[in-house]
């Protein structure tokens, strides 16, 4: 009887961890997806940040969403601060920022950006702000072709 107890204890217990593990994975109300960009010093580029979201919620279309961006050294960025008016693709279900850019020396890069946004259910909404790493690989510039001039006939 104590070594029936014991398993059905065991099995119950074990059952419970995986249900509430499961459950962590359903709790989660977006995604953010991004882009990772590569460039060559002195070229613009665009990389994107998408807020996607799960489970039936979905983006609030009347609350303010923005984008802060923090580029690190070696890069700018075309606008710091980015609002609904800047969205490249917006729907119910998800929001996309494409963020413009410029290199300006060679290395691992990051533009730092804070997302601020409104998701909602049918009974409920919930302000969210996160800070995604939007990484970039900036290669060395191309070395100059040279140009042959032609001699002038006299």
């Amino acid at each position: 009887m104590l070594r029936t107890l014991s398993a059905i204890f065991v099995t119950t217990t074990a059952a419970a961890a995986l249900l509430h593990g499961s459950a962590r994975a359903e709790d989660k109300l977006y995604e953010i997806k991004k882009a990772d960009a590569k460039v060559a010093v002195g070229a613009k580029a665009t990389t994107s940040l998408t807020i996607a979201t799960l489970h039936g919620w979905h983006v609030n279309s009347e609350a303010p969403i923005t984008l802060v961006l923090t580029p690190s050294a070696g890069l700018t960025v075309t606008k710091p601060k980015l609002a609904r008016a800047d969205l490249a693709a917006s729907s119910l279900e998800s929001a996309r920022f494409d963020v413009a850019f410029e290199a300006a020396e060679p290395g691992p890069k990051v533009i730092s950006a804070l997302a601020t946004f409104v998701i909602c259910q049918e009974t409920a909404c919930k302000p969210v702000k996160e800070t995604v790493a939007l990484n970039v690989d900036v290669a060395a510039a191309a070395p100059a072709k040279a140009t042959k001039k032609k001699a002038k006939k006299s």
